[in-house]
């Protein structure tokens, strides 16, 4: 790729994260090289068994993996606050992140939920910035997550805002396999 982009998908509505899959299903299919890594998630999400499933296919066919997929998360802790086990997986991430972003080996970087994680406090907005500053010219950057901070918004080379009209959590519908979870 001769230039990359930086893309913050944001907002309160339903499917940040599966844009960003999406993309890096395209990406992968134009031959390019991927790297996620999900902040705060941890658990087993059907996503990430299909993404394991593609990696495997393609470095079958490959000599490096074109496809590499990280969690910098100890499960799900909306509901409780985070403990420095969660803050510690969050900055070690952050810095495997960056190092992926600047090693020449992907095409396309996909940092999930990073906004979260600065909203909870588990990275520094400061330093997710300078990532996103540290950006080789060649990659594509997406950020993704409710709450983007207005840095992070400014820097982006295109912002979708995800917004919220109807869901039907609303009425008591739980995560369902294969759907949101």
């Amino acid at each position: 790729m001769d230039e990359g982009r930086f893309q913050l998908y944001t907002g309160n509505g339903k499917g940040k994260t599966t844009a960003a899959i999406g993309l890096a299903i395209r990406a992968l299919g134009a031959g390019l090289s991927v790297y996620i890594g999900q902040f705060i998630k941890g658990m087993r999400y059907s996503e990430i068994s299909a993404l394991e499933t593609l990696a495997e296919a393609l470095s079958s066919r490959a000599p490096s993996p074109r496809l590499e997929l990280r969690q910098y998360g100890r499960g799900c802790f909306l509901r409780r606050s985070p403990e420095p086990e969660d803050i510690e997986a969050a900055r070690g991430g952050l810095a495997e992140a960056r190092a992926a972003l600047t090693s020449g080996r992907f095409d396309l970087v996909i940092l999930d939920e990073a906004n979260v994680a600065v909203a909870l406090g588990l990275i520094p907005e400061d330093e997710l910035v300078a990532l996103i500053k540290a950006r080789p010219a060649d990659v594509e950057l997406v950020v993704t997550g409710r709450y983007a901070p207005p840095a992070i918004t400014a820097l982006a080379d295109l912002v979708t805002e995800m917004c919220e009209v109807k869901h039907y959590y609303a009425s008591g519908l739980e995560a369902r396999v294969g759907i949101e979870r």
